[in-house]
């Protein structure tokens, strides 16, 4: 099949290269024409969701499509008429506008709530405006809106879920930008160094932009009718860029090793592509079967950033099988022109083989330390906490993030974590004498638990009224509370739910106020009404169950799938087990490395925040593939000369020797890619960055150096046994020939 390939990509080079070209052009006009539209990422079907539906009925405004508008002077008192008119001024094009639900202003308020929403220290006051719509629409509405929001006389400052995700996708997007700006050259040094001369250094590089840019403006295609989160742009182009290169080395570094074994340029390429061509193929695969492993969590913004990074994977193998190989083709010979000054193209040299017998003389006294130093790294993993991102996760330049620094400094009560007790009963209307005398109970229980605040709702604990009172009070007011109590059945009762406002001074990601929502969730009948609690806690607890619950069967489908394709690769039943246990290895430091660092705070963190709970899966599923990249390349190396050997230490030296210098060089290359990620401003991708180059690190050395030549030599002939009739399937379905 690759010899096919080959052939057809050889005999039909110009025109593929053309293709190309137009196909690059089509790419690049997809990602400057604004067709996107991705959102912050959501996980659909939680409780927190349902409470969150039913408080959207009772307020009448959605939150999340909701934002605030802070309003500040230097001078004028917020209660005053000159600050009112400056501030119904401003908001006078947004009144007008259609794209706009409501404003909710201190002055149109009642007094409920205009004591809460002014402070007369500060200078400031805010107020709530709803866009109309579903989140996306919202979003792709709120730029616009902002810019109508403007006044002469007022500071105003946004913040809220629009404004967090405007701000959160323009930082990623300046993120993705100077991460390639860095990454890119980065690569093209190493590539000069690798091979020693310009042309070859840029063919990599060459397949990675195309590779990169197919599969963004796909991800923008695609995003109009999947959700897709911003985070995927970001995610894609980081994979894509490594494995694309990584892919291409491949190719070049044996074909260069074809050329330099005497065979002339269409029998070097020929072999190259069934060769080296074969690990791609095979190691893409394992990559998409990894990043396929998302689509476990369906109703997610993971399974779209799975199906968004399969297809930038499955790009990268297409170039570096097509593309590649047509402009080898053209190249020739001058795949060796631009010699890089200060490099030299070196033969290979036995400093790896020789690494490798060393090992293989001593492989319990190599393999211990190892495994104990990989441990060690893993341990912190074990106290791993998640929480999803909030505003927090912002630079503090940006207007979401100054916007929520102004509430919580100058209106502490609506900055405060709120969990939200909706309550919802059988039918309408939702009051009546004994769902108030059950909310009565309800509410003075909740007051009572630890960590609770303040608790408001229409049955408020903090008055000192009898439980049978409340109603009388509520179904028949008294004439001079009927107003004030009509209000707050506006604010609180919709036509068969009930509010419950529980406020806690503790953040929203602490144990403390996860107890609160476990608490309201362990009684959840209130007469013959259910609790359904909401808020950011409640989003949290369940955004963590939803990952934990799939988690499992993520692991399982994509070991077992990855060992099926080893199996076929290598002929061995034991060879692809160890590669996986090899996986987990390396993945193990990475992850207990960042749980040390961005959930406990160390090296570079000034704010440690518990981990964002799709970052372990997202890690998992990406780095089990990319991993597999130098198992594959090692382990087929070490088939090769076992098939001519029959000796297991000869053909893993010998495969050492082979693919070692490549493997480094390719790992070096991954992790000056994964590292300008790492340098992001938005805490998740600096994760993703930081722990994948980890990872990939660790792989390249420790395990693929040291632990691979041990366990070996241990294991023996064993390697590469596999019963006679599996043996007759691999040999029956091999995509490669023999020569």
């Amino acid at each position: 099949m690759l010899d096919a390939l080959c052939g057809f990509t050889v005999r039909h080079r110009k025109s593929i290269l053309a293709f190309a070209g137009l196909w690059f052009a089509l790419a690049v006009t997809v990602l400057s024409s604004g067709v996107g539209r991705l959102s912050t990422g959501s996980i659909r079907g939680l409780e927190s969701d349902r409470a969150g539906r039913i408080v959207d009925g009772i307020l009448r405004r959605a939150p999340d499509t909701s934002f605030i508008a802070v309003f500040t002077s230097s001078t004028l008192d917020p209660t005053g008429d000159a600050f009112r008119d400056a501030m119904q001024v401003a908001l006078s094009p947004l009144a007008h506008d259609s794209r706009v639900g409501s404003i909710t202003t201190p002055y149109n308020a009642g007094s409920l709530r205009a004591f809460a929403m002014t402070n007369e220290r500060a200078h400031a006051a805010y107020a709530y405006v709803s866009v109309g719509g579903d989140f996306r629409q919202a979003a792709h509405a709120y730029p616009a809106l902002r810019r109508e929001l403007r006044s002469d006389t007022l500071s105003i400052t946004c913040t809220g879920r629009l404004p967090f995700a405007r701000d959160l996708d323009e930082t990623l997007e300046h993120d993705l930008l100077r991460a390639e700006a860095i990454s890119l050259p980065g690569c093209v040094l190493l590539l000069c160094v690798v091979f020693g001369t310009a042309v070859a250094a840029l063919l990599p590089v060459c397949v990675g932009a195309l590779a990169v840019a197919s599969g963004l403006a796909s991800v923008l295609l695609l995003s109009r009718f999947i959700d897709l989160a911003q985070y995927t742009l970001n995610v894609c182009s980081l994979i894509g860029l490594g494995v694309a290169i990584d892919y291409s080395l491949f190719i070049v570094s044996r074909y260069r090793e074809e050329l330099a074994a005497g065979h002339d340029t269409v029998a070097a390429l020929r072999l190259s592509v069934i060769r080296a061509g074969r690990v791609v193929l095979f190691s893409g695969f394992a990559v998409m079967v990894g990043l396929f492993g998302l689509l476990f969590f369906s109703r997610s913004y993971l399974m779209g950033m799975g199906i968004g990074g399969a297809i930038v994977v499955g790009f990268s193998v297409l170039f570096a099988l097509t593309f590649l190989p047509a402009l080898l083709a053209v190249l020739g010979p001058r795949i060796h022109a631009g010699r890089v000054p200060f490099t030299r193209r070196r033969a290979a040299t036995g400093g790896f083989r020789r690494a490798a017998l060393w090992v293989m003389k001593r492989p319990i006294a190599v393999l211990l330390p190892c495994l104990l130093l990989l441990a060690w790294m893993g341990a912190p993993f074990a106290h791993l906490r998640m929480a999803a991102s909030d505003v927090r996760i912002l630079p503090l330049d940006t207007e979401a993030r100054r916007g929520y620094e102004l509430i919580r400094v100058d209106f502490p009560d609506a900055a405060a974590n709120h969990v939200l007790a909706a309550v919802e009963f059988p039918g309408a209307p939702a009051l009546n004498r004994a769902r108030i005398e059950a909310l009565y109970d309800f509410t003075h229980r909740v007051a009572h638990l630890p960590f609770v605040t303040n608790v408001q709702g229409i049955v408020d604990p903090n008055e000192s009224l009898e439980r049978e009172k409340w109603a009388d009070l509520l179904l028949s007011p008294p004439p001079a509370l009927a107003a004030i109590i009509d209000l707050a059945k506006q604010i609180s009762v919709g036509s068969r739910a009930v509010l419950v406002d529980i406020t806690t001074d503790r953040p929203p990601e602490s144990e403390q106020a996860r107890s609160i929502v476990a608490a309201l969730r362990d009684q959840r009948q209130v007469g013959d009404g259910t609790v359904y609690v909401g808020g950011q806690t409640a989003t949290d607890v369940d955004t963590t169950q939803y990952i934990r619950e799939r988690f499992p069967y993520v692991v399982g489908s994509v070991v077992l799938v990855t060992y099926v394709v080893l199996f076929f690769l290598l002929g061995s039943i034991l060879l692809p087990l160890k590669a996986v246990l090899m996986n987990f290895l390396s993945m193990a430091g990475s992850f207990g490395a960042l749980v040390w660092i961005f959930q406990e705070g160390h090296a570079f963190v000034h704010t440690p925040r518990p981990v964002e709970p799709a970052l372990p899966v997202l890690l998992f599923c990406t780095l089990f593939g990319l991993s597999m990249d130098y198992e594959v390349l090692m382990l087929t190396r070490m088939k090769e000369a076992y098939d001519r050997t029959g000796d297991n230490r000869t053909a893993v030296a010998t495969g050492l020797e082979k693919s070692a210098g490549l493997i480094t060089s390719a790992a070096a290359i991954m992790v000056c890619v994964f590292a300008a990620f790492a340098l992001a401003q938005i805490v998740v991708i600096q994760a993703v960055g930081f722990g994948m180059a980890l990872a990939v690190a660790l792989d390249a050395t420790i395990v693929r150096v040291l632990v691979v030549p041990a366990t070996m030599r241990l294991l023996g002939q064993v390697n590469w046994w596999a019963p006679r009739p599996l043996a007759r399937l691999v040999r029956a379905v091999a995509l490669g020939e023999r020569h």
